[in-house]
């Protein structure tokens, strides 16, 4: 039995551990929430800030995000949301959201 490989994969999982919390704290802190609960949050802003971007290699759809009283609002669509016209709309190349 070789104590080395052992203590290697408690190192490598430490430090998998220690970067997803740093991911979370540099993100900060991230709602999810349904499509109508989004649409509801955006129409409580004169001119809401949303950021979109389409969804990567392996799935399908879209997806958002907007800042609201110090949080952010996240979901994600099958289809093209229907945004308020009055919207600031930034698309992303890709949104990343620590799971």
């Amino acid at each position: 039995m070789s104590y080395t490989s052992s203590g290697a994969a408690a190192g490598g999982a430490a430090a998998a551990h220690a970067a997803m919390i740093n991911a979370t704290k540099a993100s900060g802190t991230i709602v999810r929430v349904n499509n109508s609960s989004f649409a509801t949050i955006l129409n409580k802003s004169d001119k809401p800030l949303v950021v979109y971007a389409k969804a990567g290699f392996l799935s399908s759809g879209f997806h958002y995000l907007t800042p609201y009283r110090g949080l952010c609002f996240y979901t994600k669509s099958s289809e093209l949301l229907n945004l308020p016209s009055s919207a600031e709309i930034i698309q992303a190349n890709k949104i990343w959201i620590p799971s």
